[in-house]
């Protein structure tokens, strides 16, 4: 909001896991006024239920809902690109098996091609690698330094 000077008519893409945070963008995105579209290897998809609760949002708000494994697909047009870790606490045994289910989802200058003109990127730290390269996460484009001083006020 305080980078576009508002949110409605936004649309995010997630490309990455179906993990929490998501589910928290998935659940207040369509309330906001924004499109969703969504990539997450098959396997690694949000939670159905979280699913279901966000189409009805997304009928009630008139926003669109995009659930695909194409990471190129999501972000046709998209104004933000957000992704997270794809090994939380806890998953860290799954790493060999993550780390191979994931590739082709890292966020890159190819990624952004597809986006809106005016894409940014979003990533609530920390991040790694084969998340965002190291053209996309210190780009100008980038906001997540903003996105992490924001975060200061909330905690």
């Amino acid at each position: 909001q305080e980078h576009y000077g508002g949110l409605n008519g936004l649309t995010i893409a997630w490309i990455g896991d179906g993990n929490n945070v998501l589910h928290s963008i998935m659940t207040s995105a369509a309330k906001l006024g924004m499109h969703l579209c969504i990539a997450t290897p098959k396997g690694f998809e949000p939670d159905l239920r979280i699913t279901k609760i966000t189409e009805q949002y997304s009928k009630e708000h008139g926003t669109k809902l995009l659930l695909t494994t194409d990471p190129l697909e999501a972000a046709a047009g998209a104004n933000v690109l957000i992704t997270d870790t794809w090994i939380s606490m806890g998953q860290e045994e799954e790493k060999k098996e993550r780390l191979k289910a994931f590739q082709g989802y890292q966020i890159t200058m190819q990624t952004a091609k597809s986006a809106a003109s005016n894409w940014t990127f979003l990533h609530c730290l920390p991040r790694k690698p084969e998340e965002v390269d190291d053209e996309v996460f210190y780009s100008p484009q980038s906001l997540v330094f903003q996105e992490a001083e924001n975060r200061k006020w909330t905690i």
